[in-house]
């Protein structure tokens, strides 16, 4: 029996290496992978800026607004070049003069205070409070929000602070220059999200204009699309939102509103409290926000620093619990095809001249899954090769290491696991929905209650993965229909050894429970022309002793 077995499996995995089928999957995975990575990126790349105007009737905050989103790019950019610096990566050549000796002049401070001559070292402390602290000072006396006489933080105690200060006070207002005369679409270069690039003021002439001349102008720019957007500031922002007005034909896209909202909302309240004479340093400590450093446990029971990859590690289940439902229904779905199509084309008549019911199905199941699994295998060496290469063709930076994923032997031994249980599960259900139907309609009515089981998992996926351990997710775990997805979902938990243990020996009962009811039943319907077996039909074929057909009811 077992050589048979071998024979039809090798003959369903020969016979779908040579269909356009299995190679579209091949290609399938690689080609999403790409798109998720490039489309964002181009689509970015490719987005207008907003235009937008602005009626001020402040004639301060509008000018406030501008200042204040300045303060993030420059920082943004400021950050950028000293990385460049520190790494001595060949495009921080390309940095403009005033930039360049800036980043320069940074790096050296950023070194001596690391006390370690690495670039880890000395990037490392732009991401600690001292750092944090020299890019906020920085940025602010570049973006003119503060003055070398009221600076927001004191470099002069500090290794190299003296010199530090000097060189930005000196290099600020050529740095401001620079940037006010940097064209919005020459920022992209310095950083995809940067204000400069993505939202425009045009400048609005309403010196001895009517206000309502003046709205009617805006009004036709925006409905002949020239416009984005205007903003019309009332003329006491301190007081309330008296004649606050935003006019856009876009419902969708609030991001420009939001945006000039939040930046007019900070100045608003710092005004407000220099109104009530509260001093500078308490008005700080009052809107001052609570930080927590976010910690994890290690294995021996220690608290660590929470890097970019845990968080990254702790949401891959879900992605692969997506690729591998992906996998799962489109492999079992093939086996579906594969059987009817046999079925109608009376192939397996032929076959079952040589071969018993039993190794004719278990061998196609076998044969479908080794089509699977080269698959798999070259979705997840895609993925590996692409995450790598992508990027770098792109000129991009991944904000993120992928192949953390990647180093974790954990999740892709669980993947593969999970996908020949998954796949053998749902694989016997679905020949013996094959073998009783005589065409692909019939086989899409009683697929109909496997399809709802397979939506579950995914329903679930998000719930789960916030909470893997919680009630749901260890409930959903003992379902056998569910196991597969939901302890892949579970894989950041993790779940207990027990919990594995348990969740794979009963999954396997089931399986082989499935293959047993799926014999029976393929046995009988594999040869069945005509009208398609009830439910009940087939529950009396489960029943009946093997070598016993029972006879169909006549209506």
């Amino acid at each position: 029996m077992r050589n048979k077995s071998l024979l039809v499996a090798q003959r369903e995995y020969m016979e779908n290496l040579r269909t356009k089928t299995f190679w579209i999957g091949i290609f399938f995975m690689p080609v999403i992978i790409v798109l998720a990575i490039a489309v964002p990126i181009w689509l970015e790349r490719t987005k207008d800026a907003r235009k937008y105007a602005v009626i001020d009737h402040t004639d301060w905050l509008a000018q406030a607004v501008e200042e204040r989103a300045t303060l993030p790019d420059v920082k943004k950019v400021l950050r950028m070049a000293i990385e460049n610096t520190v790494h001595q990566e060949e495009s921080a050549a390309d940095l403009p003069k005033v930039l360049r000796e800036f980043a320069a002049g940074a790096a050296a401070f950023l070194e001596a205070q690391a006390g370690e001559d690495t670039p880890e070292a000395t990037l490392a402390v732009l991401d600690e409070d001292l750092g944090r602290k020299f890019m906020e000072a920085s940025a602010e006396l570049i973006s003119g929000l503060s003055d070398p006489e009221n600076k927001a933080f004191d470099l002069s105690k500090l290794p190299g602070g003296d010199q530090a200060l000097k060189e930005i006070i000196v290099l600020r207002e050529a740095l401001r220059d620079w940037w006010r005369s940097l064209p919005p679409e020459e920022a992209k270069q310095y950083g995809e999200q940067l204000n400069k690039s993505r939202y425009v003021r045009v400048d609005v002439d309403t010196s001895g204009s009517d206000v309502s001349d003046v709205r009617d102008r805006l009004n036709k720019l925006v409905a002949e699309e020239k416009l984005f957007a205007y903003f019309e500031i009332g003329p006491d922002p301190l007081a309330g939102n008296e004649g606050f007005r935003y006019v856009s034909n876009n419902l969708t896209d609030d991001e420009l509103r939001e945006w000039f909202e939040r930046h007019a909302t900070e100045e608003v309240r710092e005004r407000r409290l220099a109104e009530e004479n509260i001093p500078e340093e308490v008005a700080e400590h009052i809107q001052a926000p609570i930080r927590f450093d976010k910690k994890k446990l290690s294995e021996t029971g220690e608290e660590e620093e929470v890097a970019t990859e845990d968080t990254l590690r702790q949401w891959a289940p879900v992605v692969l619990v997506y690729i591998l439902w992906i996998a799962i229904f489109s492999i079992t779905q093939m086996l579906l095809t594969n059987t009817i199509e046999e079925k109608s084309n009376r192939i397996l008549e032929v076959l079952l001249s040589s071969v018993s019911p039993l190794q004719l199905m278990t061998g196609k199941i076998a044969g479908i899954a080794l089509t699977g699994l080269t698959m798999v295998v070259s979705w997840v060496i895609s993925f590996l090769l692409l995450v790598n290469f992508v990027p770098k063709l792109m000129n991009e930076k991944m904000p993120f290491d992928l192949n953390v994923i990647a180093r974790d032997p954990g999740l892709l031994t669980s993947f593969i696991v999970y996908f020949l249980l998954g796949y053998l599960f749902f694989a016997a259900l679905l020949v013996g929905i094959g073998s009783v139907c005589n065409s692909i309609k019939e086989a899409n009515n009683l697929m109909m209650p496997v399809t709802v089981v397979l939506m579950l998992p995914l329903l679930s996926m998000i719930p789960i993965a916030k909470d893997p351990n919680g009630e749901l997710a260890v409930f959903l775990s003992y379902v056998p229909p569910f196991t597969p997805f939901v302890m892949m979902n579970r894989a950041a938990g993790p779940p207990t050894t027990t919990e594995y243990v348990v969740t794979t020996i009963l999954l396997l009962v089931s399986i082989s429970v499935v293959f047993w009811a799926a014999a029976k039943v393929f046995r009988i319907g594999i040869l069945m022309t005509g009208k398609p077996p009830t439910p009940m039909e087939i529950l009396r074929w489960i029943r009946a002793p093997v070598g016993l057909v029972p006879t169909r009811k006549e209506p």
